[in-house]
């Protein structure tokens, strides 16, 4: 698999290009080089994982299509460069480019740009013709293609016949079958109407799930740019201001531009039960028995521990009154006392779905990993804080912050798990950026009172 890297980039339109990149180096702006020519992009560097979706967004003027036509060679950086692979785009001959174009890269555009003359079967066959393939394996692999993107059936339509969605379909199709490394999509979905660019959207996330391509995705749409974008770089006047995950831009935006990109985002949308979760204050060893937890939850001032075993996987909670009732009737183990019925949520579970197990349960949501483990919670005031935009999120020094309508297991920001008689073990990180946005997002909100203890 092939990766990307742009390496101090500069682009500019003009009479004396080399001169405009001369002062914009030495802190001249854009508007003060336009006497020598247009910068288009200015100072761009980005490296691009292979098997990654990587986005770039910005608004009209920003850049973002002068940059993806220069990573097919398409345009020629005035400064910098572009490497494919091993490949200096900028380095390399006529006949190599051509190369590189026809068994590496492919390009999705903004408006279909198929053949009319030339049946659906043959457009996404297209590149192979280009690359010599003969004409039987030709069809075969455009048939392959074809009903990835669901147009099986439509192999001898001319394009014509086809809705704005199914051409735009073919278009996928024929970079798919040139079988590249990496796949240029500049604006793709632009074009659609909302439920067919949805659809699109959701068939290049279950064909990249499987096929595992290096995908660049050039957009001027926030939501899509979230929705699609394992990395997402924001554009600005031909300048990267950011880049980061969804989760890290929309949490700590570089400057007041992104933060008032993606200030009317849905939230809860973009960001994970990993963004926002605490450390349970009581977690209790199955094996330990009622006492112990009593221990634990006196402690921790709360009224129920959550329940987990040797593997730290989570397995309930136990109550207060229930382990009092069995230390009162000589019990030594917690059989019969876990309530299993508490509904937990994974780690990638997106906000939107922790309201609704949230305003079911009367404790805390537990996050789990993916082997069932139990690696922080989140209580209701803190899923409601984290719809608020980051400049309005923390609260001013002295500012009390509305208590959870139920705090019985809240800790603080996640941390390792703590619990008697296992080892420690650090629960998966949330992402960097948002690492200090945990600490202050909210103060831990508990209660007061102990519960009832039970002397050992």
């Amino acid at each position: 698999m092939t990766g990307l890297r742009v390496e101090g980039v500069y682009k500019v339109f003009g009479r004396r290009p080399n001169e405009a990149v001369k002062r914009l180096r030495d802190g001249s702006s854009r508007e003060d080089v336009r006497p020598w020519g247009t910068a288009a992009v200015i100072d761009a560097d980005l490296e691009i994982r292979s098997g990654e979706t990587f986005v770039v967004m910005g608004l009209s003027g920003s850049g973002k299509s002068t940059l993806i036509r220069m990573l097919n060679g398409l345009l020629k950086p005035t400064a910098g460069r572009v490497v494919l692979g091993d490949d200096d785009l900028s380095a390399v001959s006529a006949a190599q480019l051509r190369s590189i174009r026809q068994r590496k890269v492919s390009m999705v555009f903004q408006h279909f740009a198929l053949l009319p003359h030339r049946t659906v079967r043959d457009n996404a066959a297209y590149p192979l013709a280009l690359q010599g393939v003969d004409k039987a394996e030709r069809r075969r692999k455009a048939d392959e293609a074809l009903e990835m993107v669901g147009l099986g059936q439509w192999g001898d339509s001319l394009p014509h016949e086809l809705s704005g969605g199914m051409r735009q379909r073919v278009g996928l199709a024929r970079a798919l079958a040139a079988d590249t490394d990496i796949l240029l999509m500049d604006e793709a979905f632009s074009a659609l109407d909302p439920l067919i660019r949805r659809e699109m959207q959701d068939q290049l996330l279950e064909l990249q799930q499987s096929l595992g391509k290096t995908i660049v995705f050039i957009t001027h749409d926030l939501n899509e740019a979230m929705y699609l974008g394992d990395r997402i770089a924001v554009m600005r006047d031909g300048r990267v201001v950011q880049v980061g995950t969804s989760e890290q831009i929309l949490s700590a935006p570089a400057d007041d531009y992104v933060a008032q990109f993606v200030a009317d985002v849905d939230r809860t949308r973009v960001l994970t039960a990993s963004s926002v979760m605490r450390r349970p204050a009581a977690v209790a060893f199955a094996g330990g028995g009622p006492r112990l937890a009593l221990r634990t939850m006196r402690d921790a001032q709360v009224a129920a521990a959550y329940v987990v075993d040797r593997a730290r996987v989570l397995r309930g909670i136990v109550r207060d009154a229930d382990a009092v009732d069995a230390t009162r009737a000589g019990k030594d183990t917690l059989h019969g006392l876990i309530d299993d019925s508490l509904t937990s949520v994974s780690v990638d579970t997106p906000l939107a779905e922790v309201f609704a197990p949230a305003a079911e349960s009367p404790l805390p949501v537990p996050v789990t990993d993916d082997k069932g483990r139990l690696v922080g919670v989140i209580p209701r005031a803190i899923l409601l804080e984290a719809m608020v935009p980051p400049e309005t999120s923390t609260p001013a020094q002295g500012t009390p912050v509305a208590e959870s309508a139920t705090p019985l297991l809240d800790g603080g920001p996640a941390a390792p798990l703590s619990v008697p008689g296992l080892p420690e073990e650090p629960a998966p990180a949330a992402p960097d950026a948002h690492a200090a946005d945990a600490s202050t997002a909210a103060p831990t909100a508990g209660r007061t009172d102990n519960p009832t203890e039970v002397r050992a």
